[in-house]
This record gives structure tokens, C-alpha cells and sequence, in this order.
């Protein structure tokens, strides 16, 4: 799969060594596998190949694959997330926890926890003592990774909104194109998100890197509120 190509990928993650579904793609899979989740949506993972948002084994094994083909492939900790790391577990006071927390009834063994900044997970807590893993939770894990490139994005006008999904989480974007120059009409609710004034900045290298576009207007329509006239 040549670099920079926009893929929708459906995938099962293992934990190789006991088999346990992590996570999916496919809602059949969950199923199967005790994982489903009603409230949850599942559909394909959208990436760039090549772009450095998936772990070091995927994106290699990635490069090699093709479309509409099933892959099974194990993928070592030191290309996943890493060995585990004992200088990563840190005993604290138990006061130091809970002043770190917004509601300590949502403490638990086994529960994410934040501490000054860094989120760990909560191994221990007795005597005054809490004991703090900061390690990924899947550092040290083979994984296994049963997947398919179900779809790779062509047409340009699809590979900007696919971005602007990736990105932003909408696709309710007007488009216009002048030659390689595009102006791209935002929703009114996108003015009022102060994400959006940093976020542009890195989606037009991102368009220019992965679609070539040239110059990049996004624009703004404001319409007049209207309030309706009681009967």
C-alpha cells in the first residue's frame, strides 16, 4: 500500500498469548467474543498509511499489504507499546491520590487514575499507600492482529472530507474547487470551537501532504438568527 494512501481497515487486536479480543472494528467480532458494547459504533478504523498514527508492526506490515485481502499477523512489544518498565510504577500517599482526583469514589484496583498530569493505573491501595502503574497497559504484550483493507479513498472530494472526519469529527463540509485551490465552507457550529483556531494550521499541511492542494479558504457564513412571531 504506497504511502500517503487514505484506508478504511477493519480489524480484530489479541492479546496473543491468551487470545482475548482487545478490541474491534466488526460488531460480529464483539459479539462472538463477550465485547459488545450497545452503546458503541462499529465501523471500519480510517489512517494514513505511513503517517505514524499506528504502532511501529502495523504501519510496516502495512506498506506490504493490499486491499481486500485478510492479514494475520503477531507484532512483538518492542514494535507495539513497548516492554513494561518497573522505573514506571511509583508508590505515593494515599492523601496524594486523593487530592489528585476529582471523586474518590471512582477510585478502584485496576481503574485509570491521573497524577499530576500522567494517567496510570491504580495497582494498590492500603495503609496510607497507593502504588501507581504508569506503564501503556498493553506494554510487554504480543498482539495479534487479524485484519482487511476494506476501502481505499480515490476521489479527491472524498479524501478531504474523510480528513476533515479524522480531524475534526464532522463531514458536513461545503466544497469548492478553483484548479487545485479549494475553499471549503464550515459549519456555523465550527467558529465557536477553540480547537478549531489551532487545528486548521496542521489540517492544511495535512491536505496539502496527502490530496496536493494549493491554496486553502475556509469560510465562515453566520445567518441571521431568526425568531419566530407568536400566533
Amino acid at each position: 500500500m504506497d504511502s500517503g494512501s487514505i484506508v478504511h481497515i477493519d480489524y480484530d487486536l489479541f492479546n496473543a498469548g491468551t487470545e482475548k479480543l482487545i478490541e474491534t472494528t466488526r460488531e460480529d467480532a464483539a459479539k462472538e467474543h463477550d465485547l459488545h458494547d450497545e452503546s458503541g459504533t462499529y465501523s471500519p478504523m480510517i489512517t494514513i498509511v505511513g503517517d505514524g498514527r499506528l504502532i511501529g508492526g502495523f504501519e510496516t506490515h502495512l506498506a506490504e499489504a493490499e486491499a481486500e485481502n485478510d492479514y494475520t499477523i503477531e507484532i512483538e512489544p518492542e514494535q507495539a507499546y513497548g516492554e513494561r518498565d518497573a522505573s514506571k510504577i511509583e508508590t505515593i500517599s494515599q492523601n496524594v491520590l486523593l487530592r489528585s482526583v476529582r471523586d474518590s469514589n471512582t477510585l478502584a484496583i485496576g481503574a485509570p487514575v491521573e497524577i499530576g498530569g500522567r494517567t496510570g493505573v491504580l495497582q494498590f491501595m492500603s495503609a496510607g499507600r497507593a502504588r501507581i502503574d504508569y506503564n501503556h497497559p498493553l506494554a510487554g504484550v504480543t498482539l495479534r492482529y487479524d485484519y482487511r483493507i476494506v476501502k481505499v479513498v480515490e476521489e479527491r472530494e472524498e479524501k478531504i472530507q474523510t480528513l476533515m472526519r479524522m480531524n475534526t469529527g464532522r463531514e458536513d463540509f461545503e466544497l469548492e474547487f478553483d484548479g487545485d485551490d479549494l475553499t471549503m465552507t464550515l459549519p456555523e457550529e465550527m467558529a465557536y470551537d477553540q480547537n478549531w483556531a489551532y487545528a486548521k494550521f496542521a489540517l492544511v499541511t495535512t491536505l496539502r501532504e496527502h490530496v496536493g492542494v494549493g491554496k486553502v479558504v475556509f469560510r465562515e457564513v453566520h445567518e441571521p438568527r431568526r425568531i419566530d412571531e407568536e400566533e
